[in-house]
C-alpha cells in the first residue's frame, strides 16, 4: 500500500470513529448555518482537526485544503490533501445514518490516493492511481449495464443552486422514462463509491465542491467508471458538475442532459 494512502486511511478511520460516537449523543451537536441550505456542526470542525493532525504529524510540509478551515498552507506545494471531514452533514444533523469522511491526495496536480470511509457501516473505499479500487480490501468494479434500461441512478438535487431546478428536473424526468429508479442519499462521496462498487449504475450532480469529488472520483475511475462534466468534458472538478458511470450508461445520461439541461448547467 502507498504510505500516503495508509496515512489517509488512518486519518479517515480516526475521524469517522469520532463522528460515529458523536452521532450517538445528539445533545453535543451544535449546528450553525454557513449559507442558504448549507450547515456546519462542531463535529465537522473537530473531525477536520483530527484529520489535519494525523496528516501533519507524518507530512508537516504538505498543503491541506479542507471544507471548513480552507487552506492549511505547507512549504511543499507539490503535495495537496483535499478533505471533507463530514460529507452528508444534513444527514448527520437529522440522524439519517448515511455520511462519510473523504480524503484525497494530489501530487503535482494529479490525484494519487483516495479513501472514503462510512463509519456507520464500517465500509472503507480506497484507491491508488493505477492500482484499482477496493472496499474493505476487496477489489470492486463498476456495473456492466449496457444502456439506461433497468438502471438505478444516484443523484443530488441542486439545493445550493435552485436557479437550475427547472432544468435539472427536466433531466431527471427524461432519464426516469428509461431507467428503473433513482436514489438520492445525501453524500456525493458515497454516491461515487457506490458507482465504483456497482451498487448504483451511475451518478450525476450539479454544483459540487472539490472536496466532495476528489476522493470519490478516483475510486470510481479506478473501478472502471468514466467521469465527465455535464458537457462530456473533463472539467468536472472545476465546474463541480459531474457524471459518472460505465462508458455505455454514461453515453445515455449525457444524451439526456444535452437534450434537456439549460446551457448554464452544461458549463
Amino acid at each position: 500500500m502507498h504510505p500516503m494512502l495508509n496515512i489517509a486511511i488512518r486519518a479517515a478511520r480516526k475521524a469517522g470513529d469520532f463522528i460515529a460516537k458523536s452521532a450517538e449523543n445528539s445533545d453535543n451537536v451544535e449546528t450553525t448555518q454557513k449559507g442558504s441550505n448549507d450547515f456546519v456542526t462542531n463535529i465537522d470542525k473537530a473531525a477536520e482537526q483530527i484529520i489535519i493532525d494525523v496528516i501533519k504529524k507524518s507530512y508537516p510540509e504538505h498543503n491541506i485544503v479542507t471544507e471548513e478551515a480552507g487552506v492549511v498552507a505547507g512549504k511543499d506545494t507539490d503535495y495537496q490533501w483535499i478533505i471533507d471531514p463530514l460529507d452528508g452533514t444534513t444527514n448527520f444533523v437529522k440522524s439519517f445514518p448515511h455520511f462519510s469522511v473523504s480524503i484525497a491526495l494530489r501530487i503535482k496536480g494529479r490525484t494519487e490516493v483516495a479513501c472514503v470511509y462510512d463509519p456507520i457501516r464500517n465500509e472503507l473505499f480506497s484507491a491508488q492511481r493505477g492500482a484499482g479500487a477496493q472496499l474493505n480490501s476487496k477489489r470492486i468494479r463498476v456495473g456492466v449495464a449496457k444502456d439506461l434500461n433497468g438502471t438505478v441512478l444516484a443523484t443530488g438535487f441542486p439545493f445550493k443552486a435552485k436557479q437550475h431546478s427547472e432544468g435539472f428536473i427536466k433531466v431527471v424526468s427524461a432519464l426516469f422514462v428509461e431507467c428503473a429508479d433513482f436514489r438520492r442519499t445525501g453524500s456525493a462521496a458515497l454516491d461515487l463509491c457506490y458507482v465504483a462498487a456497482g451498487r448504483v449504475d451511475g451518478f450525476f450532480e450539479l454544483g459540487l465542491k472539490p472536496w466532495d469529488i476528489a476522493a470519490g472520483e478516483l475510486i470510481a475511475r479506478e473501478a472502471g467508471a468514466i467521469c465527465t462534466d455535464f458537457a462530456g468534458g473533463t472539467d468536472y472538478v472545476q465546474s463541480g458538475n459531474i457524471v459518472t458511470s460505465n462508458p455505455k450508461v454514461l453515453k445515455g445520461i449525457l444524451a439526456k442532459i444535452r437534450d434537456n439541461a439549460n446551457e448554464a448547467m452544461k458549463k
